[in-house]
């Protein structure tokens, strides 16, 4: 590969540490549309003959086929899946194969590959998302609802629906579906044609390639074209940001299968057993996805590090962009699944859920709400009524409505009989009636927005 320049061959570390055909041929599929995007492009110009070009074409359809049959052959010698590609083709139809090289260089010749199959991870993990934001906003209609206590600092904070809640993942998920588009919209150019890093002398069409690979236009700059690698951190960050998202996620289903909790029972299919304690049901899947989200941002940290110090134009610094992406976009693709499954297969205790908002205090700011309403009490000053209605409670071990009139009455005799009516926790939930609240009003107009957007039947 190397011509007449080397008197000898690299030696046998050199040959391991600079092969990267074990993880780049997972490339194989854009390398063969790229290369069938090039020949037919020299062709047009008149850089090679049609007749070669056709062979070549040909060949590269042959050398495809045995790829999904047989899988991409690994021989170090050839150092990666361009030359893997190349060598096989010469085998199949002879010296015409080295025509294909003509006007492109490794360098444009990866990076237009690997934008390709970034943006094929980027298209996978937005249709992924687009599953689960559908999954989430079945159940959210199914439960808008279903009252549960509201948490802050994981202590019972205000009543809300089970509906709102899982609507906040819907929004979570919505922003990391605009991320991955708006990452695909500005990495949509295509390299090839900007060579090993100047251009090329011949008469090439850069916005034939482009469209035929369904890039928008041609990169404007062959130094830049070759050397940036933001389209993969474009992946990586958005890829990192929905990983803790599905974190989250996850970390609320282990949390709720608890016993202490009970707010639901996972779905035997995502969850698995003890060797000892034949009790046990383990919420694996779901700490999976929570651990998972680690190696995603540590996936992104490793090639931010890898880029930060590299002169323009390619150094092969750069032939380890791909194991971090490759890596992070597994992770991320079985980590939407599982969620996806989770959502829609759980079974959701929403009378645990009520009791546990029952018993948590969380109408205190309604009386301090109402205190203010009814009563022209600043807040301040209804706060620390509230406070001692909730100590009072606590030390009976009642609920705040169990307090009798005069208990309420002898902490501020401005407290009247129509306080009973904001106790609640469903009178609680329906106030909560203002844009984005969680009253099961503004949660039904949220999901039924949400299955327009979403292009959802009913």
């Amino acid at each position: 590969m190397w011509g007449g320049r080397f008197a000898e061959g690299p030696s046998a570390i050199m040959r391991e540490i600079n092969a990267s055909i074990p993880f780049d041929k997972a490339l194989w599929r854009q390398d063969i549309a790229a290369s069938k995007a090039h020949v037919a492009m020299l062709g047009a110009c008149g850089i090679v003959s049609a007749e070669d070009a056709k062979t070549i074409d040909a060949g590269l359809d042959k050398v495809a086929a045995e790829y999904e049959v047989d899988g991409v052959p690994e021989d170090w010698d050839l150092e990666d899946i361009h030359m893997t590609t190349e060598s096989r083709l010469a085998e199949l139809i002879g010296p015409v194969a080295g025509r294909l090289h003509t006007a492109r260089s490794r360098n444009d010749q990866v990076a237009t590959d690997f934008r390709l199959w970034v943006r094929d991870a980027m298209d996978q993990a937005d249709a992924g998302l687009e599953a689960l934001q559908k999954a989430l906003v079945t159940r959210a209609g199914e439960h808008a609802d279903a009252i549960m206590p509201g948490f802050t600092h994981l202590q019972t904070a205000q009543p809300v629906t089970l509906g709102h809640h899982l609507m906040a993942y819907y929004e979570m998920i919505r922003r990391d579906r605009s991320r991955f588009r708006d990452a695909r919209a500005r990495m949509n150019e295509s390299p090839l044609g900007s060579a090993a890093l100047a251009g090329t002398g011949f008469p090439i069409d850069r916005e034939m390639t482009a469209q035929a690979l369904g890039f928008d236009r041609p990169t404007d700059n062959s130094l830049d074209a070759v050397s940036d690698r933001d389209f993969a951190l474009d992946y990586l960050q958005a890829a990192a940001q929905c990983s803790v998202h599905l974190s989250r996620l996850a970390e609320e289903f282990v949390i709720w299968a608890s016993q202490p909790f009970g707010f639901v029972r996972m779905p035997d299919t995502l969850s698995t057993g003890s060797s000892i304690m034949p009790q046990k049901k383990n919420p694996d899947a779901a700490e999976l996805v929570r651990g998972h989200a680690g190696r995603i941002v540590g996936c992104a940290t490793a090639l931010l590090v890898t880029m930060k110090g590299l002169p323009l134009a390619y150094s092969k610094d750069m032939q380890d962009d791909k194991p971090p992406v490759f890596e992070a976009a597994n992770l991320l693709s079985l980590s939407i699944a599982a969620m996806t499954g989770m959502v829609a297969d759980a079974t959701f205790r929403t009378d645990r859920m009520l009791q546990a908002a029952q018993l948590g205090y969380a109408t205190a700011t309604d009386l301090a709400d109402w205190l203010v309403r009814e009563a022209n009490i600043p807040f301040r000053e209804a706060h620390h009524i509230t406070g001692a209605a909730v100590k009072l409670a606590e030390n009976k071990g009642v609920a705040l409505e169990a307090l009798s009139l005069d208990e309420l009455q002898a902490i501020d005799p401005r407290v009247g009989e129509g306080v009973y009516k904001a106790l609640s926790v469903e009178a609680s939930v329906a106030a909560r009636a203002s844009h984005g609240g969680t009253a099961p009003e503004q949660v039904r107009k949220r999901v039924a927005a949400a299955r327009g957007e979403l292009e959802m039947d009913g």
